[in-house]
């Protein structure tokens, strides 16, 4: 679950420059969505921005920690669907993910607690080292560890729930995820406004591009799954007039291995408005109150 991160820089005369779009077709055949292999369903949930980064570049900002950016409503014990519990636990990944990067020891034990019980509900337990990552939040030397075990844990319980037929459930949590980490990011470039974070959130069109072919195929599953659909597509609208260009450079060589290949470069920039922004800010908020509040 880990943002890629685009590099900016001057362009190139002699380079290509092409520019991101929403497919035409606001549906994506279910069909077409099947034939996903394991492989790029595994890149997309790998190109959700992870707010472990995100946290890290607040840091770098010197933007301080706040607990009024965490899910403290959602109660554990009161998750009565699967759908419920699945999204939930994706969200709770999130804010577990924030803490950390803090070294908010004391409130992560208490989100750690939430996460294992919604984790055995869904029989994935048993991909959580519960007592490490209790044991590592206790020392903040250990926080590089602390950061592995934990997203090592959702990609596995991501990777299981694929390939046993529940990947509904894995999507959920992918979502849930996303729409934590895109709250976090909303909420803080409203009160500390800043550029590179809000070209952050402007590339996210790219992985909502992404998230909503992920969960097409269960959009009439039943009205919990059509009010999420829902929902991704209005924050979809919001993105559409938002642009992304890159200009393709020349290629460089990189030593890896032991030995060089070669990386073709690339530069992005993201055009949005003061307006386009403000609109991304307040309507994630609006879905992502409202699902924490079903909770």
């Amino acid at each position: 679950m880990i943002i890629v991160f685009l590099g900016f820089s001057c362009r190139n005369s002699k380079s290509k420059t092409s520019e991101f779009v929403f497919p035409k077709s606001d549906s994506i055949p279910v069909s077409e969505v099947e034939k996903l292999s394991p492989e790029a369903i595994a890149d997309i949930s790998k190109n959700i921005a992870s707010p472990v980064e995100i946290a890290n570049l607040l840091q770098t900002l010197q933007v301080p920690f706040s607990e009024n950016y965490l899910a403290q409503s959602i109660d554990a014990n009161r998750q009565s669907t699967s759908f419920n519990k699945a999204l939930t636990l994706g969200i709770l990944g999130a804010d577990l993910g924030y803490l950390n990067m803090y070294e908010k020891t004391g409130s992560s034990l208490e989100i750690l607690s939430s996460i294992r019980k919604i984790a055995e509900d869904l029989k994935v337990g048993q991909f959580f080292d519960f007592e490490s990552i209790k044991r590592l939040s206790k020392n903040k030397s250990n926080l590089d560890s602390l950061l592995f075990i934990s997203i090592d844990s959702y990609n596995k319980i991501d990777t299981y729930l694929r390939a046993n037929d529940r990947g509904q459930l894995s999507a959920l949590m992918i979502i849930g995820v996303w729409i934590e980490g895109q709250y976090l990011a909303t909420q803080v470039v409203n009160v500390y406004p800043n550029k590179m974070l809000s070209d952050r959130i402007g590339e996210q069109k790219i992985v909502l591009n992404d998230l909503i072919m992920l969960i097409s195929p269960y959009c009439n599953r039943d009205p919990e799954f059509s009010s999420l659909c829902k929902d991704m597509q209005d924050i979809k609208d919001k993105y559409r007039d938002i642009r992304i260009t890159y200009t393709q450079g020349d290629p460089v060589s990189v030593e890896k291995n032991g030995g060089l290949t070669i990386k073709q470069t690339e530069t992005s920039v993201v055009t949005m408005t003061k307006e386009q922004l403000d609109g991304l800010i307040q309507l994630t908020k609006n879905i992502r109150d409202r699902l924490i509040s079903n909770n």
